[in-house]
């Protein structure tokens, strides 16, 4: 593990980062705990003076949130709508300010809206990090660091449980949760560009300072470095291809395509089986901490398989989605609590393992598919489609008033149809990455530019580590 080799700027930087994504996992999971319905019925009163009857709420259970504040119970699909605007839009310090207005909302449509400014900032923060993560690194640690990232996301989950079970006040919950994002704040704003995404963009002094930097700071000592270009490009800055390549580049838009589907369907079942995790009626807390710790095995995994050549990026991608996608339906023949082993809620909790290791393969793969010129407007335009699927995912627990079995009916057929396209992508093991536009249609661009890749790859290692 890179961790042991030194402690230096670059290990302090990925720190940081893994630490802000505890923080987004608090707020991710902040609805699902302070916008639970708890048990209640419904009262006949009759109004002073012999009026109207009118229909009161009486709730059940002594749980509070914003529902047994503003008692939205008797509207089921408004604290849905909660759920999904915080993922309306795909940053740190409107996040903070935003999510403290949660905690002070004096009604829920301020409620509401201080989600769904917080929805916008959190979705591309995440993809912000998860980025820098991967470009701080060579290529060869990919793996390694988008897998830390996401497995500290789950953890982020369980330790957001710990603190809802002894922080019973939604108000006061909300508030803990967003402390340590000031602290992060401060952290982040120390962060430096990314010396990968410099020297795609021709600013190659730019690149060269930061990475002496980071030798410095490594205890490398000042060590004297010049980054060497492809064949027939120029030294100046290049500019950026802009978003509409996506769709105009006939091997982008293929992968775009793709993408942006597994991406939806790798949204929509992960939360969607972790908004039913707060439909328990029996422990909450234990509930929505088991469906964060589930993912913890899933990272190993991915780790093994995606680095083998008989399984690879593609084929466990795949897998781990149809996998998902079986375990739903399966749980659908099986009593949800039987006290056994054998039981819905036990498949269910698999089924969020397979889809949260590909949720976690997919971040990795598709940085190695898109060049780096474009690997920012390629993960915003996936990242958009992955809120997508955030904003319907809250709503699919609710079909079950359709039948009991709708909900895993949806996440089995999402999830296989999602594994079976991501077969039509190319593996991407063992290959370097593409640069610029101009080495991504040649299917031997990898031969041609593998001297100058393996250079600076092998250089960004010596130096970091």
């Amino acid at each position: 593990v890179c961790f042991c080799f030194s402690f230096g700027l670059i290990q302090l930087l990925k720190l940081v980062l893994l630490a802000v994504t505890i923080y987004m996992a608090c707020q991710s999971m902040l609805i699902v705990l302070v916008g639970a319905v708890p048990e209640y019925h419904t009262e006949s009163v009759t109004e002073k003076g012999g009026g109207d009857l009118t229909q009161s709420v009486a709730f059940t259970e002594d749980f509070s949130s914003i529902v047994t504040e503003v008692k939205l119970s008797g509207d089921s699909h408004i604290g849905n709508i909660s759920k999904s605007i915080f993922f309306l839009f795909s940053a740190l310090f409107f996040e903070l300010l935003f999510a403290y207005g949660t905690a002070l909302a004096p009604n829920y449509e301020l409620f509401a809206l201080s989600r769904l400014l917080v929805g916008m900032m959190n979705g591309g923060m995440a993809l912000i990090c998860f980025i820098l993560s991967q470009e701080y690194v060579g290529k060869s640690y990919w793996a390694l660091t988008g897998t830390l990232t996401n497995m500290t996301f789950a953890v982020g989950i369980a330790l957001f449980a710990v603190l809802g079970y002894y922080i019973r006040q939604w108000r006061n919950l909300a508030t803990a949760a967003n402390c340590p994002g000031v602290l992060l704040f401060l952290f982040c704003i120390t962060l430096p560009e990314s010396p990968r995404w410099l020297f795609s963009r021709g600013r190659t002094n730019q690149a060269e300072r930061v990475l002496q930097s980071f030798a410095v700071r490594n205890g490398k000592g000042r060590i004297t470095l010049k980054l060497r270009r492809t064949p027939g490009s120029s030294g100046s800055e290049v500019p950026s291809p802009g978003l509409l390549v996506l769709a105009t580049h006939s091997v982008l838009r293929c992968r775009t395509v793709v993408l942006m589907y597994v991406w939806y369907a790798c949204s929509l079942v992960y939360y969607g089986l972790t908004m039913n995790a707060s439909e328990d009626k029996g422990n909450r807390y234990l509930s929505v901490a088991m469906y964060g710790l589930v993912e913890l095995p899933a990272y190993p995994l991915c780790i093994y398989f995606i680095n083998k050549t008989w399984a690879g990026r593609r084929k466990s991608l795949a897998s781990f989605l149809i996998l998902a996608g079986l375990c739903c339906l399966i749980s659908m023949f099986l009593p949800v609590q039987s006290g056994s082993w054998a039981s819905g809620s036990s498949l269910a909790l698999l089924g969020k393992l397979m889809v949260s290791a590909a949720f976690n393969i997919v971040y990795v793969y598709t940085s190695e598919l898109y060049p780096t010129v474009i690997r920012n407007a390629g993960l915003g335009v996936c990242s958009m489609s992955c809120r997508v699927g955030g904003i319907l995912a809250p709503f699919v627990p609710s079909m079950k008033v359709l039948h009991a079995s709708m909900p895993f009916t949806v996440f089995c057929l999402i999830g296989v149809t999602a594994g079976a396209l991501g077969l039509l992508l190319p593996e991407t093991l063992n290959k370097p990455v593409a640069e610029t536009l101009e080495e991504l249609p040649s299917p031997g661009y990898q031969r041609m530019i593998e001297t100058q890749v393996t250079y600076i790859v092998d250089l960004i290692n010596c130096i970091y580590f």
